[in-house]
Order: C-alpha cells, then sequence, then structure tokens
C-alpha cells in the first residue's frame, strides 16, 4: 500500500467523541484516510453503498439498527467491504454474533493506536485480527457440545411450541392443519433429536433451554 493509494475507512459510532477521536488517529498514519461517519447502523449501511469504502470500524452497541445487524447487511451487499467490531463489551455472545455476522477482527477500544492502525491494514489485506478476549470466545464456542435442539427444523419447532400448550397429535395436526400422521412423524423426529423418551421430556427440556419463542 502506497501513500497514493491510502486505505479509505468509515468511522461507525453512536459517540460523536469516539468519532471524532478516531478521525484524529486516523490523520496520524499516511497510508489510512477517513472516508465517513455514521452514527448508527441504518446510517453505516446507506453511508457504506454511496461511499465503499476499504473498511469499516464498527461499533456493536448502538441504538436502532445495532452493529452486529450492520455488519451482516453490509457483508452481504458489498463483500468487498471489510468490517472490523471496535467495541467496549467482550461478551462471549456479542462477539460470537460478530464474527458470525461477517466482522473479519474484534478488537476492544483500550486498543493502542498501533495497533489498531496494523489491524485495519490486516482487515484490508484479509486478515482477521482478534483480541484475547475474542480469541477465548471462539476456543470456548469450538469446545462446547451443541445446544439441545440446535438441529430442529423450523414445523418441529411449530409442532413442539403446540407440545408445550398440551396438545395432542390430533389436536396439532388441526392447528397445523396437516394429519394426526405427520403430526406423529414429527414428534417422533422432535423425541428423537432430543434425545428423549416422552413427550413430557421432550416440553421440560424445551421450557428449560427456551428452545421456541
Amino acid at each position: 500500500m502506497t501513500p497514493s493509494q491510502p486505505i479509505h475507512v468509515m468511522l461507525v459510532d453512536d459517540h460523536t467523541m469516539v468519532r471524532r477521536g478516531l478521525a484524529t488517529f486516523l490523520e496520524v498514519f499516511d497510508d489510512l484516510e477517513l472516508a465517513g461517519e455514521a452514527a448508527n447502523g441504518d446510517e453505516a449501511i446507506e453511508l457504506c453503498a454511496r461511499l465503499l469504502p476499504d473498511v469499516v470500524l464498527m461499533d456493536l452497541a448502538m441504538p436502532d439498527v445495532d452493529g452486529v445487524t450492520a455488519t451482516r447487511v453490509i457483508r452481504q451487499r458489498f463483500p468487498r467491504v471489510q468490517v472490523l467490531a471496535l467495541t467496549s463489551f467482550k461478551e462471549e455472545a456479542l462477539i460470537q454474533n460478530a464474527l458470525q455476522a461477517g466482522a473479519i477482527g474484534y478488537l476492544l477500544k483500550d486498543v493502542t493506536a498501533d495497533e489498531l492502525a496494523q489491524a485495519i491494514r490486516a482487515a484490508h489485506a484479509g486478515r482477521a485480527t482478534l483480541s484475547p478476549a475474542a480469541v477465548q470466545a471462539m476456543v470456548h464456542a469450538a469446545t462446547q457440545p451443541p445446544t439441545p435442539g440446535h438441529d430442529l427444523t423450523e414445523r418441529e419447532r411449530n409442532v413442539l411450541a403446540l407440545m408445550i400448550e398440551g396438545l395432542n397429535n390430533t389436536e396439532i395436526a388441526e392447528k397445523l392443519v396437516v394429519s394426526p400422521s405427520t403430526i406423529k412423524s414429527h414428534v417422533s423426529h422432535i423425541l428423537r433429536k432430543l434425545d428423549v423418551s416422552s413427550r413430557t421430556e421432550a416440553v421440560a427440556l424445551a421450557v428449560r433451554h427456551h428452545l421456541v419463542d
């Protein structure tokens, strides 16, 4: 990367002072250039469509459209734009959601200027940069057994929800406008996937793990 071809960076954060600080930081490095600023996920998506920056520094906790949602949309619509999550939060679920949404990196806001600059360059080159907390979250996720019911189909979840309400196969069949034999088959699949032997066990497991809304 030469000074004549700087990396265009877009800033997304709902705090004006944070954006101002990051904009000042970008001015220090000859190969980094501010492309634009957005205060929320909606603005980020709209601005990204107009500017097509190289890298987006994305805050995650924002009102209205959050950073994870914005990251997912940007990565789907503009796959050449890399998103680098830059946040104060290190909750495991948030880290996993951001990475699953397509963020190429996850950094905490206590990162040094040089570390952030290196992460931006790495993201532009297609290389990931993860904070120690993000690495730990990925390791933990990889070593956890799958959540019960992770492989249930949408129809099976619908049947399970009605089982929780106490409906029998005939009542569920009427509700879903299918035959009782079809529901019997669904129930059988649900019991097998949940590794339980009765409807009562299936319902108890579903309630305990919040498998249906």
